[in-house]
């Protein structure tokens, strides 16, 4: 069985081993060499571009000689690398692939401030028929945490960062264990702007199209044929908010999607339709809210009024969670920035009015 050899005191060049090199006072290099030929392209990418990815972001030096890569710079940064590359090592040995998507993975989830547990190696993940959803950075990791160990979770923030992804992915894993009898899938008909009175079709055809982001997620999950099985005889079910009033969901997993376009009193009878043996799952984004100007945000109503509550889990996403392309970050980032700062500017217009 292929491994990564840890990093000791320097032995020969020829024993095979990890080799710590003298390095600059607060600097340090080392080397890893891993055995299998056939799986070190793979952890190195077309052209080194793996490795050239992860110097870019950690701002260290690799380079590759044969079966060996040596890690050079801040010492810190160094063994956040070393770690990095090891478990990766460890995805490869498992069979798993390891692609863009997944070194981009390892990069966020390398920040040990945040989360000791460093890049894909000690984090939870979602098992369905499908395959093994893991998470993909810090916030997912709570994220993941929270569905598997609470009934009800608010999941806040913004595009990208896979709330309704690995909600929809707890649920099918929760479904085909037998741990629920069905998933409710649900969003309000609200979207930036559009009235349903005045889109093509019957309403069926009105409503499909708020709900597919639910049924791309489904398809993920499971074979298409399963999915529409499932919905036939009544085990899923996707619907529009407005079709959850006056019923109990029992023994259901229960996934409310862009919550923010949700009233207050909307929220609150979503909430209130929880039944024996059902787990809940609320997710939005506050800064994407299509309400009419006036009109509260239900989601941010109800994240004021049961926050705290035990049994009730909130995990907010930041930026540095967005999984999508690295542009979204920092289009996410700029809109921030620029909220931010029109926020000071208002207090700074309202001060002086305070003090008269």
């Amino acid at each position: 069985m292929t491994h990564i050899a840890a990093p000791q005191a320097p032995p020969a060049a020829s024993s095979g081993k990890a080799m710590t090199a003298p390095a600059a006072s607060s600097g340090k290099a080392i080397t890893l060499q891993f055995n299998n030929n056939n799986l070190l392209p793979l952890l190195l990418g077309d052209h080194d571009r793996h490795l050239v990815r992860i110097e870019q972001a950690l701002g260290v030096r690799l380079s590759c000689r044969g079966n060996r890569v040596a890690i050079a710079g801040d010492a810190s940064r160094v063994d956040v690398a070393q770690e990095m590359l090891r478990g990766l090592w460890r995805r490869l040995e498992r069979g798993e692939s390891v692609g863009q998507p997944e070194i981009e993975a390892a990069i966020r989830m390398s920040d040990a401030e945040n989360d000791p547990r460093l890049p894909l190696s000690d984090t939870p993940a979602i098992r369905t028929r499908r395959g093994v959803v893991g998470a993909r950075s810090p916030g997912q990791v709570n994220y993941m945490e929270a569905l598997a160990s609470h009934e009800m979770v608010f999941g806040v923030g913004p595009a990208g960062t896979g709330k309704t992804y690995l909600a929809v992915a707890q649920a099918v894993a929760m479904l085909q264990a037998g741990k629920v009898e069905r998933i409710v899938l649900s969003r309000p008909a609200v979207e930036a702007g559009e009235r349903l009175g005045f889109l093509p079709g019957d309403l069926k055809e009105k409503i499909d199209p708020y709900l597919r982001p639910l049924y791309d997620a489904l398809h993920d999950m499971m074979p298409a044929d399963q999915v529409t099985r499932r919905m036939t005889n009544g085990e899923i079910e996707v619907a529009p908010l407005a079709f959850m009033r006056g019923r109990t969901l029992a023994h259901c997993y229960a996934i409310l999607d862009e919550a923010q376009n949700t009233t207050a009193m909307q929220m609150k009878m979503f909430l209130t339709r929880m039944g024996e043996g059902t787990r809940m799952v609320i997710t939005g984004d506050l800064s994407q809210v299509d309400l009419p100007n006036g009109v509260r945000s239900g989601l941010r109503d109800a994240l004021d009024t049961v926050e705290g509550i035990q049994g009730i889990g909130v995990v907010r996403f930041e930026q540095r969670d967005v999984v999508r392309h690295p542009l979204v970050a920092r289009i996410v980032g700029a809109y921030d920035q620029r909220e931010a700062a029109q926020s000071e500017a208002r207090r700074e217009r309202e001060r002086p009015q305070a003090s008269e």
